[in-house]
C-alpha cells in the first residue's frame, strides 16, 4: 500500500510518499516492510507510484526511455499523452486494461526551464497536469485522509496561490505524517520527499531530501501543532468569571 502527495509550487515541485510496501498472496496481506518509493531519473525527473510494484517498474522504464530519446522537449500535454499511450499499450500486452489498472503515478519534470507536475490517474491512467488553479494532488490508500488535510492546509496557508518549495515541503511532510498517524493500516514511515527546483546554475534539478532536511520540516510541523495548542488556551473562556443564573424555587 502507498500514500503519495504532489504539490506544484511557484519555484518547483514537491513529491512525497510513505515507505510501506505490503506483500500479498493475492487475497490476504501477508507482511509489510519499508521500501524506497520515489525514484529520480538523471537528476531531472521524479517518479512516485501507488499500486502494483511491477506496474511501477514498467512505467518507470517507459519514462526512462522517453528521456533517453529526448522526448522531454515538446509541449507538456503532448508528452503526457504519449507517456500514457505507451504505458497503456505496455499494460494491455499482459491483459491489464482500464478501468482495472491497479496503479497510478505522479511525475515531475522540466521542459524548457519550466517545471510540471502530472498525475496519471489510478484505474484509467489518464494524464492530468496540475495548474495554478489546482496545484496539489494525493493518491493511494490514504487519499480520503490526505485530500482533506491538503484542503485544510490550502485554506490556512495557501489562500494567495501557489506555495514556495519550502512551504510545499512542509505541507507534504505534515500531510504524510498525519496519514501515518491516523490511517487504519498499510501506510507507514519514514516519510520520503523529493523536490524539483532550480540549482545554483539556474537549471531545474531533482533530488531526494536527506534526513536532516526532513527533520527540520518535521520539527516545523511540531512547532505548528504547539502553536495550535497555545491558541486553544488563548481562545478558551475563563469559566470562573461567568455569572451563574439565579433560580427561583418558588
Amino acid at each position: 500500500m502507498t500514500s503519495i502527495v504532489g504539490i506544484l509550487c511557484k519555484d518547483g515541485v514537491v513529491i512525497g510518499a510513505d515507505s510501506s510496501v505490503t506483500f500479498s498472496d493475492g487475497i490476504n496481506r501477508t507482511i509489510e516492510q519499508s521500501s524506497e518509493k520515489i525514484e529520480i531519473i538523471d537528476r531531472k525527473i521524479i517518479i512516485a507510484g501507488t499500486g502494483q510494484v511491477g506496474l511501477r517498474q514498467r512505467f518507470t522504464h517507459i519514462v526512462k526511455e522517453a528521456w533517453e530519446q529526448k522526448q522531454f522537449v515538446d509541449s507538456e500535454l503532448k508528452l503526457g499523452t504519449q507517456l500514457a499511450r505507451n504505458t497503456l499499450i505496455d499494460f494491455e500486452s499482459t491483459g491489464i486494461r482500464p478501468p482495472n489498472i491497479e496503479f497510478g503515478a505522479l511525475l515531475a519534470f522540466p521542459i524548457k526551464k519550466t517545471h510540471f507536475l502530472c498525475e496519471f490517474a489510478g484505474r484509467t491512467f489518464q494524464p492530468e497536469f496540475k495548474t495554478e488553479k489546482l496545484w496539489y494532488v494525493s493518491m493511494g490508500i490514504a487519499q480520503p485522509i490526505t485530500d482533506t488535510f491538503l484542503g485544510f492546509i490550502r485554506e490556512i496557508f495557501w489562500k494567495e496561490g501557489l506555495p514556495s518549495i519550502n512551504d510545499g515541503t512542509f505541507a507534504a511532510v505534515w500531510t504524510l505524517e498525519h496519514a501515518i498517524q491516523v490511517n487504519s493500516g498499510g501506510v507507514n514511515g519514514p516519510v520520503q520527499v523529493a523536490i524539483l527546483e532550480k540549482s545554483k546554475n539556474n537549471e531545474l534539478e531533482a533530488r531526494i531530501l536527506g534526513k536532516d532536511e526532513l527533520g527540520e520540516h518535521s520539527q516545523a510541523v511540531n512547532d505548528a501543532k504547539e502553536a495550535l495548542r497555545e491558541f486553544k488556551n488563548y481562545h478558551q473562556k475563563d469559566d470562573s468569571k461567568l455569572e451563574l443564573p439565579i433560580i427561583n424555587d418558588e
